[in-house]
């Protein structure tokens, strides 16, 4: 990983969070920043930006901040140095399938719900459309 470190703002900029998001899950314990500067600034690695970038996919999908923080807990486990032994890799390996498994059944849900809204809107359009003056011109 890159060592080079950013300042909270340029992280904001390419996570597309805000500042008081990325402070939000540094006071609950799922990003800290990986140091600090000689006047207190917080300091942000690559490796920080990419668990906040994990944490910005996870939210929409509805994942809580226990389940975020479990799924960085595997992961993290799954690249340390130092491996873990077969049957604790398998048990984490599992926790991420399951992640990937809920992602993938709140994916269809939010496909379900985007469609529903996709024929309200032409419903609506389709009102509109029939009540103008113009009848059946569309803007």
């Amino acid at each position: 990983m890159d060592d080079k470190h950013m300042q909270i703002g340029e992280v904001a900029a390419r996570t597309e969070l805000s500042l008081r998001t990325i402070r939000h899950y540094e006071e609950t314990g799922l990003v800290i920043p990986s140091a600090r500067s000689r006047g207190g600034f917080r300091l942000y690695t690559e490796s920080d930006v990419q668990r906040l970038m994990v944490i910005r996919r996870m939210k929409p999908l509805g994942f809580t901040l226990d389940q975020m923080r479990d799924l960085l807990d595997a992961t993290d486990r799954l690249d340390d140095a130092e491996p873990a032994d077969g049957t604790e890799r398998e048990a984490l390996l599992e926790r991420v399938k399951s992640y990937e498994q809920d992602a993938g059944r709140k994916i269809d849900e939010l496909r379900i719900q985007l469609a529903r809204a996709e024929d309200f809107a032409a419903t609506l359009r389709a009102r509109l459309d029939a009540a103008s003056p113009e009848r059946g011109v569309s803007a």
